[in-house]
């Protein structure tokens, strides 16, 4: 299943750029917006989980059965959770925090789990580990330490984002490059087949 994955991040890494950029941008609208209400950060974080659900919904739609079931939950929780802050952007500064909190965790999550698989297959794999581990984290801080306001974690938040989306768009150049080198025919692990003995029979 590893090598359908690999293949796959190959063919699409422009959809890991996009996921990368959109990270970006939402961070960097979270920590350049001077006094940023609780508000406008949650209208923003939604609008951000809800398009990286839907591109995770369009990759797990086009990877091969087997490799579907990360991508998927991904995309679910990415739809859900923007959706709900976008339809109830009133919330709390706390349920903001529990919710942004939630999606940081189970992506990271599954995002960890990606790699993993990908592991004997690319030398790059560390970048989803790199992102899957900051999500985890990331998650867990803003449940742990209170940031007393809205600009405090939009700041956080905003400096999350880029590292991540940083991270995503290396990663994606990095498949492109294995995509590239492959000439057009599908990636393989392991070492290279050895042909016939110089002087041997067919």
């Amino acid at each position: 299943m590893g090598g359908d994955m690999l293949d796959y991040l190959a063919e699409h890494w422009w959809v890991l750029t996009v996921r990368g950029a959109a990270a970006i941008l939402f961070g960097l609208v979270a920590v350049l917006w001077p006094g940023i209400t609780a508000i406008a950060l949650a209208t923003v974080f939604g609008v951000y989980a809800l398009v990286d659900g839907v591109f995770a919904g369009w990759a797990a739609l086009r990877a091969q059965e087997g490799d579907r079931t990360p991508l998927v939950w991904e995309a679910v929780l990415g739809v859900v959770v923007g959706l709900i802050i976008l339809a109830w952007p009133l919330a709390t500064v706390l349920v903001l925090t529990v919710l942004l909190g939630l999606w940081a965790i189970i992506t990271g999550v599954f995002e960890i789990l990606t790699a993993y698989r990908l592991r004997r297959e690319i030398h790059g794999e560390w970048l989803y580990i790199f992102g899957g581990a900051l999500s985890v984290a990331f998650g867990l801080v803003i449940w742990i330490v209170p940031f007393g306001g809205a600009i405090a974690m939009s700041f956080a938040i905003g400096v999350y984002a880029i590292v991540f989306g940083s991270a995503l768009i290396a990663l994606s150049l990095r498949m492109r490059g294995l995509g590239q080198s492959a000439d057009g025919g599908p990636l393989r692990s392991g070492p290279p087949q050895e042909g016939p003995e110089p002087g041997g029979t067919a």
